[in-house]
């Protein structure tokens, strides 16, 4: 992909937003209109096209816009196994492919932040972007003592980008929202708001790095690197670099699935101790936010979207898992309202709409055999079945903003894991986080 300065006006934004949702929307609209001349392996065969097509047209734009926008994208591309592989293959180049922006622009904003020029700064700088985000890219680098490092760095301008994202996104959000839940908008946009907002203060970063690298200092499974702190500021992060097989390797033919299964069983107990143990969640599921090594450990990357888990909130989802595991249905409701999520006048959700999520969750949860994510093809199926099934009940639904990137980031593993093809004992590390 090409280099290029992203737009940064509110106006030029949001016209290429619209932009882009009309060309989308005409191709959708022109494809269903002709849709009915053709049948069979040539009818998927030209909706797969066309989704690829709109695929590719998203990566370009929201690619170059980079900002809140472009996390709109890297979003869609979380449930692989939702989309046929030639269109996640071309949304997953938003997660670390992306058009970079012009190596000499780069090498001015770090050397703005620190205050030197970047030969007195580094033994050795590379030019060419490592990896390109939503709101930075990384540039390897030698330390003057030999050590390599990572080198993250803010887009230009990068926070009147995010503003004038967000006042776009919450409009079209807001209305949105209006559409499908009664519910009061505002908190739960401000629990996003603020998660965004976090993503752009590196100093904050840095710090929830050193909190969880101590967190994990005797789990020798999860590798984070080292802040590097001389060489770090708000809009600059330099750290170890940590290298490691990755994702789209990772999910290839080259490796076992034994070796898939383990690097699963750590990314899911990585999220259920973040919930349970630490408090402390790493919030965005993207697997370009992870590397894997040989030997089983799994590698953590990007920490500016945490979520600190309050008591209230770690106590409820622990009720909830403990009457999945001991098979207390007629429990749930109650628990769910307890949690805050329930209907309007705090009535609870009905057992009717309950039973079916519960099995298909439970299922997961069996003993023998362990349960492989994937291994049923029509899930998401039946997920998209039963949101239907229960629109009137969903259309009044409240729920607490602080589990919007719990369930987020569970959700966004839940694809990693199906990717992965990953078995492993579920059951067994859900009842270690839960009992007691």
């Amino acid at each position: 992909m090409t280099e290029k300065k992203p737009t940064t006006s509110s106006l030029g934004r949001i016209v290429r937003i619209g932009s882009l949702m009309g060309r989308v929307g005409t191709s959708v609209a022109t494809e269903r209109a002709i849709d009915f001349a053709f049948s069979g392996p040539t009818k998927q065969l030209r909706r797969t096209e066309n989704l690829v097509k709109n695929a590719a047209r998203i990566v370009e734009t929201l690619g170059e816009m980079k900002g809140a926008a472009m996390k709109v994208g890297q979003m869609l591309s979380l449930h692989e196994s939702m989309l046929p592989p030639e269109v996640a293959e071309v949304l997953s180049l938003l997660q670390q492919k992306a058009p970079s922006v012009p190596s000499e622009v780069m090498r001015y904003e770090v050397e703005g932040a620190l205050k030197a020029p970047i030969g007195e700064l580094f033994a050795d700088f590379e030019e060419e972007a490592y990896a390109s985000a939503s709101i930075g890219q990384v540039h390897r680098a030698t330390l003057k003592d030999g050590r390599p490092a990572a080198v993250k760095i803010q887009y230009p301008a990068i926070d009147r980008i995010v503003t004038a994202d967000l006042k776009n996104l919450k409009r079209l959000f807001q209305s949105l929202f209006s559409m499908f839940f009664k519910a009061d908008f505002e908190p739960l946009w401000e629990e996003v708001r603020d998660r965004l907002l976090e993503e752009l203060d590196y100093e904050h970063e840095a710090e929830n790095m050193r909190q969880m690298a101590k967190l994990y200092a005797e789990v020798p499974e999860i590798v984070i690197p080292q802040v590097i702190d001389e060489l770090s500021t708000k809009n600059v992060l330099t750290m170890e670099f940590v290298g490691g097989i990755q994702p789209r390797e990772a999910i290839s033919d080259r490796y076992p699935q034994e070796l898939k299964n383990e690097w699963g069983r750590v990314l899911f107990e990585f999220q259920v101790r973040g919930l349970y143990h630490d408090r402390l969640m790493h919030a965005d599921p993207n697997l370009a936010n992870f590397a894997f090594l040989d030997d089983g450990r799994v590698v953590v990357y990007d920490f500016g979207c945490m979520k600190r888990i309050p008591e209230r909130i770690a106590t409820g989802y622990t009720a909830l898992v403990r009457a999945l595991l001991d098979d207390r249905r007629e429990d749930i409701p109650e628990l769910l309202l307890e949690l805050g999520v329930f209907r309007s006048d705090h009535v609870p959700i009905t057992q009717e709409v309950i039973d079916p999520y519960y099995d298909l969750i439970r299922e997961m949860m069996r003993e023998e055999p362990p349960y492989t994510f994937g291994e049923d093809e029509e899930f998401y199926e039946k997920i998209m079945d039963l949101g239907a099934a229960n629109w009137s009940q969903s259309m009044d639904l409240h729920f607490p903003e602080d589990i919007i990137f719990i369930d987020r980031s569970f959700a966004g593993h839940f694809g990693n894991l199906t990717t992965l093809r990953a078995q492993g004992p579920w059951r067994e590390i859900a009842d270690n986080y839960t009992r007691g």
